[in-house]
């Protein structure tokens, strides 16, 4: 059932993988939400009021009626819990266990590429210079990586889709959209995931000039 008293805080930019991975949760669960923005470059996610309510001031934060809670990934596993109609999560302890271990790698593992393939390579078509050799290192770890995870050749990780699957095709379409050098199997992965309603939402949402 949709749940009216949802708020979801993201970035004004849309440019946060991580304000879209949740964006992607509550859409997939067909929950209603307000959209807000905090413009991060004003340092607005700093203010009194929203330091009031993010314990860590950062997008995204989730408001549910009286509860707010940030970091996106225990976002979307409160979501799960919280409204588990529709799932987003594998539902086997081991896969469930493998989803939760990429959704951790992808936000505290390859700096490099976070740094040299900023997610507006993905939403604004802005092309970075070639990647340095520790960029390269982590590309190359990121590509292996996501090769072992998809050794059975289906569309998804885990059978059935999972928002680990979005968070993975973002960091992959931050090398794709680039034009560095990436397997064709990741790349009709990474454009499969693309083509999902939620997420081409999210994708297309309006977008203020840099």
């Amino acid at each position: 059932m949709p749940h009216a008293s949802l708020r979801l805080y993201v970035d004004a930019l849309f440019t946060s993988p991580y304000a879209m991975s949740v964006f992607v949760t509550l859409r997939e669960k067909g929950l209603d939400f307000e959209l807000l923005t905090l413009d991060l470059d004003a340092a607005q996610h700093h203010t009194p009021d929203f330091a009031q309510l993010s314990l860590t001031q950062r997008v995204p934060t989730l408001v549910d009626g009286d509860f707010a809670l940030s970091e996106s990934s225990a976002i979307t596993e409160y979501l799960e819990q919280a409204y588990p109609a529709t799932p987003v999560y594998p539902a086997g302890l081991e896969p469930r266990a493998r989803a939760r271990q990429v959704q951790a790698w992808l936000r505290s593992d390859l700096l490099p590429i976070r740094e040299e393939r900023s997610t507006q390579v993905v939403f604004y078509a802005k092309h970075m210079p070639p990647l340095s050799p520790a960029g390269q290192a982590a590309a190359a770890r990121l590509i292996g990586a996501a090769q072992a995870l998809l050794t059975d050749n289906g569309p998804n990780l885990f059978g059935e889709w999972s928002i680990a699957d979005l968070d993975l095709a973002v960091m992959l379409n931050r090398l794709i959209l680039n034009g560095d050098e990436v397997p064709a199997r990741l790349v009709a992965y990474a454009q499969h995931q693309w083509q999902r309603p939620s997420v081409q939402e999210w994708v297309n949402l309006q977008r203020p000039a840099l």
